[in-house]
């Protein structure tokens, strides 16, 4: 996957369209992404103790990883990623500024 944990993304499709936050986790195998503030989806939980309600929380829930594009920490633009490989070191590369992401 192109996209990691603690980078910046930005929706390029989707309900929240054009928002931008930062990779929580990814789920590799079902190719998808939680992104921090984005696609929140409202979950019932169920009281823990009698006499206390339950209630409805608020979490991020995954997208899959086509609908978004990761933003360069260096120029802060959306960009595609090519690799560099020097010394059996795969590094990411951003196309627009040519600089190491």
């Amino acid at each position: 996957m192109r996209i990691k944990k603690d980078d910046k993304v930005k929706l390029i499709a989707g309900k929240d369209l054009g928002k931008e936050g930062k990779v929580l986790y990814t789920l590799r195998k079902e190719r998808k992404i939680v992104v921090e503030g984005i696609n929140i989806v409202k979950k019932h939980t169920r009281s823990k103790k009698e006499g206390t309600k339950g209630q409805r929380v608020e979490i991020p829930a995954p997208i899959d990883i086509s609908n978004v594009i990761l933003v360069c920490p260096q120029c802060s633009k959306p960009t595609k990623i090519e690799y560099n490989i020097i010394d059996n070191n795969k590094n990411r590369i951003c196309k627009k500024c040519k600089k190491e992401i």
